[in-house]
């Protein structure tokens, strides 16, 4: 099995309904799935971020009454 890389930069488009694809390289290395929450960071200063998914799902799974591996 090869070694995935790390890091990836990309750049993506806002939609009319301002939504992005997140794209597949990303998806895969951070196995993001269809019906997945995440959770979006916002900073005036210094942007957006996506933390790691997994970082939040016992957060998710109080705030939203399922864990990641439902839907």
């Amino acid at each position: 099995m090869t070694e995935r890389s790390q890091r990836y930069a990309c750049t993506v488009t806002v939609g009319a309904k301002g939504q992005i694809v997140i794209p597949k390289e990303m998806r895969d290395l951070f196995d993001i799935r269809p019906g997945d929450k995440l959770l979006l960071l916002g900073d005036a200063a210094q942007g957006i971020a996506i933390p790691p998914k997994d970082r939040f799902d016992g957060l998710f799974k109080t705030v939203f009454g399922e864990g990641r591996n439902n839907g």
